[in-house]
């Protein structure tokens, strides 16, 4: 076989491992990881359950994969391309496009499929808890107070609990990005939610932000 046609191969299987990856996890946040089978997946692709066996040992090997997924998520890079002191002095403007971000990524088809699925597997598996806790949640939080401390620093806000403040801010988004998820399932408007990532960021804002006091010299 010439390195042409290896290339190709290649190719080809690494299309149909992310084809089957991208069934299964429709499939299991529609259904549920318990009640999707094997046969469920090969039959929403058209294909023998072998074909799928040559990609995966089984389904925990597809959930797996999924789960690995879930560490390289949008939510999980959020602070990715913000320098701390440069991004901290734009105050507000950090947390409007944080916000944001969790807004466009509830209307986002694959990031919400793997938000059901990291949700019904919280409370089974003990993996996604870990990535949850860790990746999602508490890095974010952890980063967010290195930014909220140099604001102080800077006397753009008060000085306070800058945990505190990282975890009152993110609380919230991640409430309303669930509401989200939950009216679309149930196919209702999401008008009454959407409105509530600003909102959250002015009242946010205002209540910890310190007032310039304006002078006539």
């Amino acid at each position: 076989m010439n390195e042409q046609t290896g290339t190709s191969a290649l190719s080809k299987g690494s299309k149909t491992k992310a084809k089957i990856l991208k069934t299964a996890l429709k499939l299991f946040s529609a259904k549920g990881y318990k009640a999707t089978t094997v046969r469920d997946i090969a039959g929403a692709m058209g294909v023998k359950q072998s074909a799928l066996y040559n990609h995966f040992k089984n389904k925990d090997a597809i959930l797996e994969a999924l789960i690995g997924e879930l560490t390289s998520s949008a939510i999980v890079h959020l602070f990715d391309d913000k320098p701390p002191q440069e991004a901290a002095k734009s105050g507000k403007a950090l947390l409007a496009g944080i916000a944001t971000k969790f807004k466009l990524l509830s209307f986002d088809g694959q990031n919400e499929a793997l938000f059901k699925l990291l949700m019904q597997e919280m409370f089974r598996n003990e993996r996604v808890r870990e990535i949850y806790n860790e990746h999602y949640y508490q890095e974010n939080v952890k980063k967010l107070s290195s930014y909220l401390f140099i604001m102080m620093q800077e006397e753009l806000i008060r000085s306070s609990d800058p945990l505190l403040l990282a975890n009152e801010f993110f609380s919230p988004l991640f409430f309303y990005q669930m509401q989200v998820s939950l009216l679309k399932m149930d196919k209702k408007s999401t008008s009454s939610v959407v409105s509530l990532f600003e909102k959250h960021v002015e009242f946010f804002w205002e209540s910890i932000r310190i007032e310039k006091k304006e002078t006539l010299f």
